[in-house]
C-alpha cells in the first residue's frame, strides 16, 4: 500500500483514482468509522488536505460531538420570556444581550486548559486573545476580561511553573491590549495538577445596529485573509489538544502551542472596528481553534453558498508549510473577512492604514461546496456543512459512578467541631489564610483592572462593573463562578450552584441578572462516569436558567480533563462548569461595593442558615475532607433573595452588600471588614437559636441564598421591610467599627486583629510563588 507522500500533490482527482493510499488518520484523532464516514461523504478517500481539516473540525473542541445533543437543552429551554434581551443566542460567535437605551453587550468564556499546561505562558495568552477576537468578530469592541483559574496543589513541585507562567501569560496580553481585568477566580486543588483550568471570558459593547453575523454570502464577494501571516506554530494546537489526554507522554502528534502578539491584537482590534464602521465588510470571522479549516468552512456553511480559496495567496511566516498544514495551523491575530467587490478597495486601503496585512484568498462561490485549489491544484472539494456543522454526533454510554454513594454517604456531620472560642478562632485564621480563601493580590496586582476608566468595580467585590454610557452610568455587572468540589459530589446540584453564586454575585453589586455563559470542564467523555458528571451538570444548569429565567447564550465544553484511570474516584478533575451571570445596572455610580468604609453601621444577615458543611471550605482546610451532599439549592431563595439586593443598591440603602458562599459567614465578615480596613463585632446568638443551628455551623455552612449588607441604623427598618415583602429571613447581627484596633469579634467567641487577618491572608500565595 503507497502513502500519499509519494505522490504529491494529493489532489482531489488522485484521491479519487486511489483509494487504497494509506492516510494517517489515526494520528490525526480520528477513529476508524469517523475516517469511513468521511469516505462516506466524499465518495472517495480524502485528500490529505482535506483529511487535515476533518481532523481539526471533528474534534472534541471543535465539533463538540460527545455533549452537541445534551447541548441542545440550554435552548429547548428557553422560554420566550427569557429570550426578551436577546439579540444573538447560541450559535454565533458570541451571544448579545440588549442593555437598554440602544446598547447591546456581547459576551462569551472560552477555555485554553490543555495548551496552558504544555506552555503556560503562551497557551493563557493566547486564550486571552482567542476570546478577544471572538468578541470582535461581533462587531463589539473590548472593554473587559475575567480569567477563571485552577491549579494543582499550591505545594507541587509543578504547580508553580504552571502558575507562574499562567498569570504572567493572562496580564501581559490583557494589558497590552489595554482591557481591564475585572474579575475571576484562582482555586488549587490536586484533581487539577496535571489538567489546570485556563478559561477566560471578554466582554464587548456596541450599538445595536452595530451587531454583525459571520457568513459567506452572495456570489462574487471576496473572501480577505489578514492580520498576522500564517506560521507553524500551533498546528492543531487548541483543537486536537483539548480532544486528547496526556496519557502516554502525548502522543506523535503533539501540537506546538501557539504564540500571541498582543499589539499585532490591539491594531487587529481598532482596524476591524474602523471596517466595520466604514460598512465595507459583510461580516468578519476569527481564527481561532483549527485556523483556515474552521473559518472557511464554518463561513460557507453558515452563508448561503459556498466558497473558493487559493491557499498559496495566504501571507506566510514559513513557506516550508505544506498545504495541511497552512490549513491547520492555529497561528493567532488572524481574521477572515467577506468583501463585496465595490468595497474590497476601500478594505485594503482601511487595513493598510493600520499596518495590517491582508491577501484577498478567494471568494464566494454559488456552488455549495467548498473548494480549495493549492498552485493550480485541487485539493478540498467537500460540503461544508460536512466539515463545520454535521460531523459526527455520539451518544455516549453514561452512568452513575460506582463509587458515588460511598463518597456521598461519607458526611461531614461526623468531623469533629471547634468546642471553645480559642478552637473557633483558630480555624477562622486558618480559613482565611488558605489558598483558595487567602488574597489574590499576587494575581490580581499583575492585572490592569482600571484602564480605560470604565471600572466601577473589580476584584475582590463580588462582581466586576463597567461603564457602558458615560453620559447615563448605564452599566453592566459580571461574577463568574464554579464550585468543583460541591460539583463531585453531585454534578446536577453542584451547576446549579455555581449559576445561584454567580447569580447572587451579580444581584449584591445592585444589577438585575440577564444572561449566562458557561465554560463545561469534564474529564473523558469515553468515561461513563465522567461524562454521567457532564449529562448530569447540563441538565442541572439548564434547569436552573430556566427558573431563574436567565438564558444562556453562548459558552464552550473542555473535555478529556483528565490521565487516571476511568472509572476512579480521582480519573479526573473534578468536574467544573464554570458559570458567567451578567446583570444590568441603570446607574454604575450606585454599584454596591463588598466591604464597609466607615464605623457605625448596622451589619444585616439576609437569608437562613442549615446544617450544610458537606464539600465546605472548613472541611476542606481543618479535615482535608470531601464527601457527602452538597447544600441544598433554593432558586426561589436567590431569587428573592436578588431582588432585595438590586432594589437596596437602586435605592441608595444598602452601604455595602457581599455574598456568603465559600467560607461561609466567617469568610465573608472577613472579607467585608477587610476590604476597607474596618473591622466588625457581631453577636450571632438569636440568629444562630433562629435558625436551630451551633455557633461553628453559623459560621462555616456554605448555605446559598444568604448575603451580608451593611446599612446606615434609620434603614435598617426599610430594608426588612422590603425583605418581609420577598420571604427573605433577615436579622441584624452586629455593628461596624468598634473600640481600639479594628477588629473581627464574634461576641463570647473570639476577636481576630484585621492586622493578624490580613497578614494571613495577603502572605499565603507569596509564600508559594514569591
Amino acid at each position: 500500500m503507497t502513502s500519499v507522500a509519494e505522490h504529491l500533490p494529493d489532489t482531489v482527482e488522485y484521491a479519487a483514482s486511489t483509494p487504497d493510499v494509506a492516510l494517517p488518520y489515526r494520528e490525526l484523532g480520528l477513529k476508524p468509522d469517523e475516517y469511513d464516514r468521511i469516505v462516506d461523504l466524499l465518495g472517495r478517500r480524502p485528500t490529505a488536505a482535506e483529511l487535515a481539516m476533518y481532523s481539526v473540525m471533528w474534534s472534541e473542541h471543535c465539533s463538540y460531538k460527545s455533549s452537541k445533543q445534551h447541548l441542545r437543552q440550554f435552548g429547548d429551554k428557553t422560554t420566550d420570556a427569557m429570550r426578551r434581551h436577546l439579540l444573538v443566542g447560541i450559535g454565533e460567535n458570541a451571544g448579545v444581550v440588549d442593555i437598554g437605551q440602544g446598547w447591546a453587550v456581547t459576551f462569551k468564556v472560552e477555555s485554553h486548559n490543555h495548551p496552558s499546561y504544555v506552555e503556560p505562558y503562551q497557551g493563557a495568552a493566547t486564550g486571552v486573545g482567542g476570546i478577544v477576537r471572538d468578541i470582535i468578530s461581533m462587531g463589539a469592541r473590548p472593554v473587559a476580561v475575567m480569567d477563571q483559574l485552577r491549579f494543582g496543589a499550591v505545594d507541587h513541585p509543578d504547580t508553580a511553573r504552571v502558575v507562574h507562567g499562567v498569570v504572567a501569560g493572562v496580564a501581559g496580553y490583557g494589558n497590552c491590549l489595554g482591557l481591564p481585568n475585572i474579575g475571576g477566580e484562582v482555586d488549587f486543588d490536586p484533581s487539577y495538577q496535571g489538567n489546570p483550568l485556563v478559561n477566560a471570558l471578554c466582554l464587548g459593547v456596541l450599538r445595536h445596529e452595530d451587531i454583525h453575523l459571520a457568513n459567506a454570502s452572495g456570489a462574487g464577494n471576496k473572501v480577505v485573509l489578514f492580520g498576522a501571516r500564517t506560521g507553524g506554530d500551533g498546528i492543531g494546537g487548541a483543537s486536537i489538544l483539548a480532544s486528547e489526554t496526556f496519557e502516554g507522554g502525548m502522543p506523535a502528534k503533539r501540537p506546538s502551542v501557539q504564540v500571541g502578539d498582543p499589539f499585532m491584537e490591539k491594531v487587529l482590534i481598532e482596524c476591524c472596528l474602523e471596517l466595520y464602521a466604514a460598512g465595507v465588510v459583510e461580516g468578519i470571522q476569527d481564527l481561532g481553534a483549527a485556523g483556515i479549516s474552521c473559518a472557511t468552512s464554518e463561513l460557507a456553511s453558515n452563508g448561503d453558498g459556498g466558497m473558493h480559496v487559493d491557499l498559496e495567496k495566504v501571507l506566510l511566516r514559513d513557506p516550508t508549510l505544506t498545504a495541511g498544514e497552512i490549513l491547520m495551523s492555529e497561528s493567532q491575530e488572524r481574521m477572515m473577512a467577506v468583501v463585496a467587490p465595490d468595497k474590497l478597495e476601500a478594505f485594503l486601503a482601511i487595513a493598510a492604514r493600520w499596518d495590517v496585512e491582508s491577501a484577498v484568498i478567494g471568494e464566494v462561490t454559488g456552488t455549495g461546496r467548498l473548494t480549495i485549489d493549492h498552485h493550480g491544484h485541487r485539493i478540498v472539494d467537500v460540503d461544508p456543512r460536512t466539515v463545520a456543522h454535521e460531523g459526527p454526533v455520539y451518544d455516549r454510554p453514561y452512568a452513575r459512578p460506582a463509587w458515588q454513594d460511598t463518597l456521598n454517604a461519607d458526611s461531614a456531620a461526623a468531623l469533629p467541631r471547634p468546642a471553645t472560642g480559642e478552637e473557633l478562632r483558630a480555624q477562622v485564621l486558618a480559613l482565611v489564610g488558605s489558598p483558595n480563601l487567602a488574597s489574590k493580590a499576587w494575581v490580581t496586582d499583575q492585572y490592569d483592572r482600571y484602564v480605560q476608566g470604565n471600572t466601577a468595580l473589580a476584584q475582590p467585590d463580588d462582581a466586576g462593573v463597567i461603564r457602558v454610557d458615560e453620559t447615563t452610568g448605564l452599566g453592566v455587572a459580571l461574577s463568574t463562578d464554579a464550585n468543583g468540589r460541591f460539583t463531585k459530589l453531585d454534578p446536577y446540584a453542584g451547576a446549579q450552584q455555581a449559576l445561584a453564586e454567580a447569580y447572587r454575585n451579580v444581584a449584591t453589586v445592585g444589577a438585575r441578572p440577564l444572561a449566562v455563559t458557561d465554560c463545561l470542564n469534564f474529564g473523558s467523555p469515553e468515561d461513563p462516569d465522567a461524562m454521567w458528571q457532564l449529562v448530569q451538570a447540563i441538565t442541572g444548569l439548564a434547569d436552573a436558567c430556566r427558573e431563574l429565567g436567565v438564558p444562556v447564550t453562548g459558552g464552550n465544553v473542555s473535555l478529556y480533563n483528565g490521565t487516571g484511570e476511568p472509572g476512579q474516584l480521582d480519573s479526573s478533575i473534578n468536574p467544573t462548569p464554570v458559570v458567567g451571570v451578567l446583570g444590568v445596572l441603570d446607574d454604575v455610580a450606585r454599584a454596591t461595593p463588598s466591604g464597609w468604609t466607615r464605623p457605625g453601621l448596622s451589619v444585616l444577615l439576609l437569608g437562613t442558615t442549615a446544617a450544610e458543611l458537606d464539600g465546605s471550605a472548613w472541611a476542606d482546610v481543618v479535615h482535608h475532607h470531601l464527601g457527602g451532599l452538597p447544600p441544598r439549592v433554593d432558586l426561589a431563595a436567590e431569587r428573592a433573595l436578588a431582588e432585595v439586593l438590586v432594589a437596596a443598591a437602586a435605592d441608595g440603602v444598602a452601604h455595602a452588600a457581599h455574598d456568603l458562599a465559600t467560607g461561609g459567614l466567617a469568610q465573608s465578615l472577613a472579607d467585608a471588614a477587610l476590604r476597607f480596613g474596618v473591622g466588625v463585632s457581631v453577636d450571632l446568638t438569636d440568629v444562630a437559636a433562629r435558625d436551630g443551628v451551633d455557633l461553628a455551623t453559623l459560621l462555616f455552612a456554605e448555605t446559598g441564598a444568604r448575603a451580608l449588607v451593611a446599612v446606615a441604623p434609620d434603614q435598617e427598618a426599610r430594608i426588612s421591610d422590603r425583605c418581609a415583602a420577598h420571604g427573605v429571613a433577615v436579622a441584624k447581627i452586629g455593628t461596624t467599627g468598634g473600640d481600639g484596633e479594628p477588629s473581627l469579634t464574634v461576641t463570647g467567641a473570639f476577636r481576630l486583629p484585621l492586622h493578624e487577618l490580613e497578614e494571613t491572608s495577603a502572605a499565603t500565595l507569596p509564600r508559594y510563588f514569591g
